[in-house]
């Protein structure tokens, strides 16, 4: 059985050198993760893609009931392939029962039952819900 030195300075370098490999990759990973965060657009009130929530109801993106028709073509443009759509604000009265807005608006009202903020308030409104 041949002998090793158990404080040998060749296993300090190899443990060395694996520990800054793994450091360098994760910063390089970090820096590959923020780069594709870019992708999606911006959720600052800023760049106009949200619509800001007011207190005191209204409904449509005036009382913040989600993205604007110029944020989802922005969520378009930047996402090929994206099958984002606007809300269904016609008045569920002139809507075709079982046509697929009708669908739409209806799987949303029954997914969004729980939002009780002041932004799901909003959409709800705007949604007819």
């Amino acid at each position: 059985m041949p002998y090793t030195q158990p404080e040998s300075p060749f296993l300090k370098k190899k443990k060395s050198a694996a520990r800054t490999e793994r450091k360098e990759f994760r910063q390089e990973r970090r820096a590959n993760r923020k780069a594709e965060k870019g992708k999606a657009p911006s959720r600052k009130k800023s760049e106009k893609n949200y619509a800001e929530v007011k207190k005191g109801g209204g409904t449509g993106t005036a009382a913040g009931g989600g993205m604007t028709s110029r944020g989802v073509k922005k969520y378009r443009r930047d996402n090929p392939g994206s099958k984002l759509q606007t809300a269904v604000t016609t008045p569920p009265s002139e809507l075709k029962p079982g046509s697929k807005a009708a669908g739409r608006r209806k799987s949303f009202c029954a997914r969004s039952r729980g939002r009780k903020s002041e932004r799901g308030k909003a959409a709800r409104r705007k949604w007819n819900c």
